[in-house]
């Protein structure tokens, strides 16, 4: 609390930034590649952060760390030029052959 933000490590400038966004409590929170440069320990911290603000809040997270996506343990939807290509469970949407082939190329 009593610290300069410019002093802030990446991970806690990305709370700051949570926080500010909820302080004007909206009814949504879009968040865009929230662990990106991120230590494994802030990754983790963030997850749980975003669970909790998802009990008041809706949250949609844009990600491309699957590890990350796995302990939020929610529902994925993978989209492919602007439409829905899968969804559900991780596992499932990365086991889904269109996620496959569109993703990896095979």
């Amino acid at each position: 609390r009593g610290e300069v933000a410019a002093n802030l490590s990446h991970g806690q400038k990305q709370w700051l930034e949570i926080g500010m966004l909820l302080a004007q409590d909206p009814k949504l929170l879009l968040v865009d590649e929230p662990v990106a440069g991120m230590t494994d320990a802030e990754t983790e911290e963030t997850a749980r952060l975003l669970k909790d603000i998802a009990r008041d809040h809706s949250v949609v997270v844009v990600e491309h760390d699957m590890h990350f996506v796995r302990e939020l343990g929610v529902k994925v939807t993978c989209l492919h030029e602007g439409s829905v290509l899968s969804e559900g469970t991780l596992d499932f949407v990365s086991a889904d052959e269109r996620v496959v082939e569109v993703y990896l190329g095979r």
